[in-house]
């Protein structure tokens, strides 16, 4: 690309980022949990729309993606859960196509009072850091989405192909809002995901399971507890079962390229425990949330199946579990892993609109952790590009984003776009003032 179209893409990013940081701490006042993110939806729908964009907005059809492969199951209602997608097409398209893709739903954030700087959901400015939930993982994301198209507006030039910018639903427990954009046919020749990645692009990363496991107790009146069987004491012995089965996966690592080097690819966590109905009542139930990745290439349904075979011969002997085995329902996440293939012509043009903006290289990494680009690469045959700034805390409390790093990611999407997409004039009528 001409340096100097380089100078002035980056200029107008910079001319551009005090109007992207409100934009983004107007997306961090909405409290957009699962199943309440409709109102930041229609938020950005109407920001898409002024900027003459063909925007939809959809409900995400359980029937219409029930059945597909990269599915996973939910137990909650979509009446809500909805996708806005809006479409940029050039004059003539004479580059390539680009799906700009970030999830708009965010984690709970816990206690209130254990935010030091500002609530959650009040966004603050403290020097190089905009903190507020869901500003990391992934707001200022999408904003770097939005901004990159408005600095090549800003310069009078529109990208030469079909760009869909998203904003989904579903991310951060199933998958299902990317999976449906997919399913409703928006696809393109790559896609963007500004994950916060530290600046780094994603080569590989875990599949996920989620499930539920439901230990039922023999209740008494705590004066006979010894006659009774506790349930939520029991979950720990269900718990440690899982967590010698998650030892022996990551000792698979080996077998997994990319992984080998990893200390621990295999996470188990216990995210929500509750039972039992009374403090002098043996308690007769207990419930545990569960998550644990699975490798590349594995399929959910045989881990699933490893779940529940382990779980059943371990707990064999075990004195009261052993009549009564648990109940393991898959309520979330089921979902597989992916390897972005090492040399693409959209990986290519990223190192250099990354080094251009950030006078540095592209660094690659794996992440233990889920992303939404499985859909793209497993599924669409699409190389998507994982590539985020840099943040601290993101499920945390206190939750952040660096600003001069948000800066410079913006910039190199905005270049990616220019270089994968080409670029033409806007036609006077469809010009910024």
């Amino acid at each position: 690309m001409d340096e100097q179209l380089i100078e002035k893409i980056l200029a107008a990013v910079e001319d551009g980022f005090e109007e992207q940081i409100v934009f983004t701490e107007d997306l961090i006042r909405f409290p957009s949990l699962r199943g309440k993110e409709k109102p930041a939806q229609e938020f950005v729908h109407k920001a898409l729309e002024q900027r003459g964009y063909a925007v939809e907005t959809f409900h995400i059809d359980e029937d219409k993606i029930k059945d597909h492969l990269g599915f996973s199951p939910v137990a909650v209602d979509y009446s809500d859960a909805v996708n806005v997608i809006a479409t940029h097409e050039p004059r003539k398209a004479t580059g390539r196509s680009l799906i700009l893709n970030g999830h708009m739903d965010v984690v709970p954030e816990g206690p209130h009072d254990m935010w030091e700087v500002s609530p959650p959901y009040e966004p603050r400015r403290v020097g190089d850091w905009l903190y507020g939930r869901g500003g990391g993982d992934m707001k200022a994301g999408i904003a770097a989405n939005i901004f990159a198209l408005d600095a090549l507006r800003r310069i009078g030039l529109q990208p030469a192909a079909r760009v869909h910018v998203q904003s989904v639903v579903e991310e951060e427990c199933t998958g299902n809002g990317a999976l449906a954009c997919l399913v409703e046919g928006y696809t393109a020749d790559a896609a963007i995901i500004p994950e916060p990645e530290d600046e780094k692009l994603v080569r590989a990363n875990c599949g996920v399971l989620w499930f539920e496991v439901t230990v039922s107790g023999h209740p008494v009146h705590v004066r006979e507890a010894g006659t009774g069987a506790n349930a939520i004491e029991a979950s720990f012995r269900v718990i440690e079962s899982l967590k010698r089965m998650t030892e022996n996966w990551n000792a698979e690592k080996a077998n997994y390229p990319y992984f080998e080097d990893l200390d621990h690819p295999i996470n188990f966590n216990v995210g929500k425990i509750e039972g039992g109905d009374w403090a002098s009542s043996v308690p007769a139930w207990c419930k545990l949330s569960c998550r644990i990745a699975i490798y590349p290439g594995d399929d959910p349904k045989d881990r699933a199946a490893q779940i529940e075979a382990h779980l059943a011969r371990e707990l064999a002997d075990d004195a009261f579990l052993g009549n009564r085995l648990p109940e393991i329902i898959w309520n979330g996440f089921f979902a597989r892993g992916y390897v972005l293939e090492e040399g693409s012509d959209a990986e290519k043009a990223l190192a250099e609109a990354h080094r251009k903006a950030t006078s540095s290289e592209l660094e690659a990494f794996v992440t233990p952790g889920y992303l939404d680009a499985r859909v793209f690469v497993i599924y669409a045959g699409m190389p998507c590009l994982v590539y985020g700034p840099i943040t601290e805390n993101i499920h945390g409390f206190d939750e952040r984003v660096s600003l001069s790093s948000l800066k410079r990611v913006t910039g190199a999407i905005a270049l990616f776009i220019a270089q994968w997409c080409g670029v033409e004039a806007i036609e006077p009528e469809n010009a910024d003032d």
